[in-house]
């Protein structure tokens, strides 16, 4: 069977009354899917993506040699089985690939929203999205999977919308964004603001397109570190020095120095940095017991079956965070929830780079 990936843009004029009071109208979400659509609309997997992310999660684009950034993990025989599910991911309002963002034009102007942009939170990216799908007229789904930042939007809509999903699985996430997380988001954020390139964001995207951001490069340094861990560090790079480089040359490099250099300058001409703005701000503000007396109360409203995979030497979102979730859970009765904490050194990135580790997991959580 083919991965039958469609890419489309959905426009939508009523208004979007945010969690901030404010109002979005009109706006777009990108979207795509892979898969088909059963009769009886019951075989959709949502997923979400993490702050980076795009809705392009799996397959090749003509003339890219780069797949989606799940793509180990969704396809046909693969753990999300495109042969037996309806697999949509869409772009969080936002971002910055075709989804409603700072850098969309204003309505009626044409002008970009850049700070007139108001500030979108979790709970906002998950309402457009179950706006999408009842437009699609998909009105219950089989299940929602994320990690990360789509970890917190799937235990959002578990939590908001009780009885749309028959599966959550929430993975490397949280049920509040912690200090700690906060922090690295705070270096990046002052990085971009900093930067005398960014204009106070009236700069140039077409610019940027081409030279990047050097400030945003230094921030997305700070975020890489917070996405490894020590262990995974020593493993990838040990104390390699690059090659060409002399050891007592000044600026000669470790192989570690050269990765976060590649990845940080490479990521800002393809990122937006208001988006990062946007969206850091968004997972800073992220709480689920927000507008609830308590977590317990919040996650007493869910009715799915709700999966939590953790992984062990996560810096960014400790496995404890998680196991918080577990024993609330359990505090209140909850019976229909697993927690499966995956042995692994590798770090946060580890539900993008590991998928060998928990795709059994998944399967198991999806067709069990």
């Amino acid at each position: 069977m083919s991965l039958n990936l469609q890419t489309h843009t959905e426009h939508f004029t009523n208004p979007l009354y945010l969690e901030s009071g404010r109002i979005l109208e009109p706006y777009d979400i990108t979207y795509e899917t892979y898969g088909r659509l059963n009769e009886n609309k019951s075989n959709v997997v949502v997923v979400c993506h993490a702050l980076t992310g795009s809705h392009h999660a799996a397959g090749l684009y003509e003339g890219e040699s780069k797949p989606g950034w799940w793509d180990g993990l969704i396809g046909p025989g693969k753990a999300i089985d495109t042969d037996n599910y309806f697999v949509i991911c869409s772009n969080v309002l936002g971002s910055c690939f075709g989804s409603t963002g700072p850098m969309s034009p204003q309505h009626p102007h044409h002008e970009p929203y850049r700070y007139k942009f108001p500030v979108i939170s979790i709970k906002d990216m998950v309402k457009a999205q179950r706006i999408l799908f009842d437009r699609l007229d998909i009105h219950r789904v089989h299940a929602i999977i994320g990690g990360s930042m789509g970890g917190m939007q799937a235990l959002q809509f578990a939590i908001h919308y009780p009885n749309f999903a028959n599966k959550i699985i929430a993975m490397a996430t949280t049920h509040a964004t912690q200090p700690w997380a906060i922090a690295f988001n705070k270096v990046a954020q002052e990085s971009i603001l900093n930067d005398p390139d960014f204009k106070q964001g009236y700069y140039d995207p077409a610019l940027l397109k081409e030279q990047g951001l050097s400030g945003m490069a230094v921030g997305r340094m700070a975020g890489h570190i917070s996405f490894l861990s020590p262990e995974s560090m020593r493993e990838k790079f040990a104390r390699e020095y690059k090659l060409t480089d002399g050891l007592y040359e000044l600026f000669g490099k470790f192989q570690v120095e050269s990765y976060l250099e590649y990845n940080g300058y490479n990521f800002t001409k393809w990122f937006d940095p208001l988006s990062y703005l946007y969206i850091t701000k968004a997972i800073n503000i992220y709480d689920l017991s927000r507008g609830f007396d308590s977590l317990s109360e919040a996650l007493k409203r869910i009715t799915s079956q709700l999966y939590l995979i953790s992984f062990k030497n996560d810096l960014l979102f400790k496995n404890t965070e998680m196991q918080e979730i577990a024993q609330e859970l359990e505090k209140i009765g909850n019976k229909n929830y697993k927690y499966i904490d995956i042995d692994s050194n590798y770090g946060h990135d580890s539900f993008l780079v590991e998928l060998e580790k928990f795709e059994h997991n998944v399967k198991d959580a999806l067709n069990g």
